[in-house]
């Protein structure tokens, strides 16, 4: 069984910061790409950014400069770095993963969700 653990989310004012962290756990023989998606109320998922394994980043254009997405490897762990937070921020955030299981096919894993609330 594969699991995605998120932490990290919690009420913060406009223009603060949170770190969020995803360890992903279980029988895992690889991971390609993590990443983050965010949904706010009454929207669709959409993507945040994302790493390949390699470490090759992509961003949504609305929060370029202000968040920083890491991982490492070794303990199948992927980071958001938010900061100058606004509120369109607001939203639950999960963390996804496109993993190769030991005896397993390769599949897309999502973490249950970290809400993330700033406050104007």
């Amino acid at each position: 069984q594969v699991q995605l653990v998120e932490s990290g989310g919690g009420l913060v004012q406009t223009g603060g910061s949170l770190r969020l962290s995803c360890a992903a756990s279980g029988r895992i023989l690889s991971i390609n790409a993590m990443g983050w998606y965010r949904q706010a109320p009454g929207e669709q998922r959409e993507l945040v950014a994302v790493i390949t394994s390699g470490g090759v980043t992509n961003y949504a254009d609305s929060v370029k400069g202000r968040f920083t997405i890491s991982r490492v490897n070794a303990k199948n762990t992927v980071y958001l770095q938010m900061s100058s937070l606004k509120p369109e921020d607001t939203a639950v955030y999960y963390c996804y993963a496109d993993i190769v299981k030991v005896y397993g096919p390769r599949m897309d894993y999502w973490g249950k969700g970290t809400l993330v609330t700033v406050s104007s």
